[in-house]
């Protein structure tokens, strides 16, 4: 399956794994995939040529069955002060990927830990496979998330469980981060890629143009107050009209069949 096939030093990058469906593969398997700075380098890279690629519409990120992401790469972090750290700026990458226009649905088995949690919840999406664990244990070497966790998984999950979560370092299990409302589904290993595929794929068939809109607009709803999230709403819902995917869908709509939609 799949062609347009990119090898980078920690990344594995299918450009068609499924019709209009990108596939990116974390790959630093001997480490868990922690997250170095490389690595997330090369991830923002990765989404910003792909973000410009109009032969790409839904974008899966995944890992290995054993691990999402474990962490960020603490070895990079251990000895530095925190001007190192100010200086280095790593979450500026993290902020680019948050940018990113298209969906992103993050395939989860294993470990998703401290910066794998945290990348996980800055996609859109989550299909979880049944041994997957997610967690923010930083707490537990004498740090706290810093790539969002304290703010995303307390919005996904509520305030105690996210409280008790970053303040004990325990994890959740598939099943509880499904009842939760941190991830999707929940479906056996040797499903969870494919079933992340066949979401990102029934996406892709959606004007590009609309589901971008509505991307922008659900996150919007995050970060404003209801009455400023429904002026957004409403003017990204005006913005769809000035498209030609507007016009085929209503017209499709009417024809009763199925439309055609270009991304224009």
């Amino acid at each position: 399956m799949g062609d347009k096939n990119h090898i980078m030093e920690f990344l594995l990058v299918t450009e068609q794994y499924a019709p209009s469906v990108a596939l990116i593969q974390l790959n630093r398997p001997k480490d868990l995939n922690a997250l170095n700075l490389q690595l997330m380098a090369e991830l923002r890279d990765t989404l910003q040529q792909l973000d410009r690629n109009s032969e790409v519409r839904v974008i899966v990120i995944t890992g290995n069955e054993q691990a999402f992401a474990a962490g960020a790469d603490i070895k990079q972090m251990a000895d530095k002060s925190a001007i190192d750290m100010l200086i280095v700026d790593q979450f500026s990458t993290w902020d680019q990927i948050r940018r990113t226009k298209k969906p992103i649905i993050a395939a989860v088995s294993g470990f998703a830990l401290g910066g794998g949690c945290e990348l996980a919840m800055t996609c859109d999406m989550i299909i979880a496979s049944e041994s997957a664990k997610f967690g923010q244990p930083e707490i537990k070497i004498g740090v706290m998330p810093g790539a969002g966790g304290t703010q995303r998984l307390t919005r996904a999950i509520g305030k105690a469980k996210a409280m008790e979560l970053v303040l004990t370092g325990k994890f959740l299990s598939a099943d509880e981060a499904l009842y939760y409302g941190l991830v999707n589904k929940v479906v056996p290993p040797e499903m969870y890629l494919r079933e992340a595929v066949t979401l990102a794929s029934e996406i892709a068939q959606m004007s590009p143009i609309a589901v971008q809109l509505a991307k922008e607009a659900v996150n919007r709803s995050f970060e404003v107050h209801l009455d400023e999230g429904l002026h957004f709403e409403r003017k990204n819902f005006y913005l769809s009209f000035a498209s030609d995917d507007q016009k085929e869908g209503m017209k499709a709509f009417i024809e009763k069949r199925k439309p055609s939609y270009r991304g224009k």
